[in-house]
């Protein structure tokens, strides 16, 4: 069940009834065109209990394995008097952060990236979520195709962290006046999103609701559905220090801190027409292209061995998921320029004077998923990829706690 506490923030809630202890260029099968984002808060679900002891932490060898994005990652050191923060646009993540760990006191264990329910010798794994406030752009572009995209997309790369192949999808479609031609279109896109996660559109919810919804503006939610075996079931427990980070590209900002895409856009005076500085897509382009559904990737690098944990990189970025998947004791060292960042990124920091950290607390910065594997298994995942670059070696595990940036 999602619940919006008011328009910029979307806090989902699913609690699992588990008796577990606690613009160009070409990507994958995507093109690099910039994704949508959207104003999520922190996911609440129920998680498979981590190692409390982990293997004493590897010293790093090589100063380079400890190291941040930099300047000419993101563009630039943004100029802290003018500096724009999710905060200013409305969303406050600590205020989510807070709810998360009240909530924790009623509801012991939540905390992963979907709900799962025992079945047999398998999980049922559940995710619910919307698109935020990337609707603004939609309404103001015109583009609703592929909006389904980025509402099926933001369920189903959840549960999939856990390992679980999607089954099905539901969705809610809400509007004060039902127009026909407008919803085919957005049933469409989420259609679309269904098959390219190979999962079925069960069914779904429309909701005419007079005066409740501006003229010719809806809003959507939704939640899918996945499997997995117990004995198979990614949970993060076996990862340690030396492990490897991989990085799948994403396609620009996904659906997460539009609220901050769009108070930047308001301030650089430009519009959605105009061309994304330095690049052949406008700026509606960018920011609307759908967020990448990477289910058949990772299922086919879970099916190969050694994915000790998976990471959705949403609301709150680098900083706040990542850590998310691993046992007490561990952190991440992400490497310095070990991805290309889309230039839709370096335009938002550089038009809103973002700082470093709030960029990597927002936005995914062209990384949508992280998986946490074996050297062994790093090697063959890089080896395995060739021409269109499908994954990155971002960084390692490393003792101590939180994602560090030198």
């Amino acid at each position: 069940m999602a619940t919006n506490f008011v328009a910029n923030k979307e806090l989902s809630r699913c609690f699992a009834v588990s008796t577990i202890p606690s613009c160009q260029k070409v990507y994958i099968t995507q093109g690099y065109l910039c994704r949508r984002t959207f104003d999520c808060l922190s996911k609440r679900f129920q998680r498979l209990s981590v190692a409390t002891e982990e293997e004493g932490a590897r010293r790093i060898t090589k100063s380079s394995l400890i190291c941040s994005m930099s300047k000419n990652n993101f563009g630039g050191s943004a100029d802290k008097a003018n500096s724009l923060t999710y905060k200013d646009a409305g969303v406050d993540i600590d205020a989510g952060s807070e709810l998360v760990r009240r909530i924790a006191k009623m509801a012991p264990g939540i905390g992963g990236f979907g709900g799962l329910f025992p079945l047999g010798d398998s999980y049922l794994v559940a995710g619910t979520d919307g698109v935020g406030t990337k609707l603004k752009l939609a309404f103001e572009t015109g583009i609703h195709d592929t909006i389904g995209i980025d509402l099926v997309a933001m369920s189903v790369n959840d549960i999939v962290t856990s390992g679980a192949k999607p089954l099905f999808f539901l969705d809610y479609f809400a509007t004060s006046h039902l127009d026909v031609d407008l919803a085919e279109k957005v049933i469409k896109g989420i259609v679309d999103g269904c098959q390219q996660s190979d999962c079925t559109l069960l069914g779904g919810e429309t909701a005419e609701m007079p005066d409740f919804y501006a003229d010719g503006e809806y809003d959507l939610s939704g939640f899918a559905v996945g499997i997995v075996k117990k004995d198979s079931v990614i949970d993060g427990k076996n990862i340690k220090s030396g492990d490897v980070l991989i990085g799948l590209p994403s396609s620009g900002v996904h659906s997460n801190g539009f609220s901050l895409v769009r108070r930047v856009l308001a301030q650089s005076g430009l519009s959605l027409k105009d061309k994304l500085p330095g690049e052949a897509c406008t700026l509606g382009e960018a920011l609307m292209a759908p967020t990448v559904i990477y289910v058949k990737q990772v299922l086919d690098f879970i099916s190969k061995g050694g994915v000790k944990g998976i990471a959705h990189i949403t609301g709150g970025g680098f900083t706040d998921n990542i850590p998310r998947v691993f046992p007490k004791g561990l952190g991440a060292a992400i490497y310095n320029d070990s991805w290309e960042v889309p230039p839709v990124f370096k335009w938002i920091q550089e038009a809103g004077r973002i700082e470093d950290a709030e960029m990597r607390r927002t936005f995914n910065m062209g990384i949508g998923m992280v998986l946490v594997v074996s050297p062994e298994a790093s090697l063959r995942i890089l080896e395995d990829e060739h021409g269109a670059i499908s994954a990155y070696c971002i960084g390692e595990v490393v003792g101590g706690e939180g994602v560090s940036y030198h």
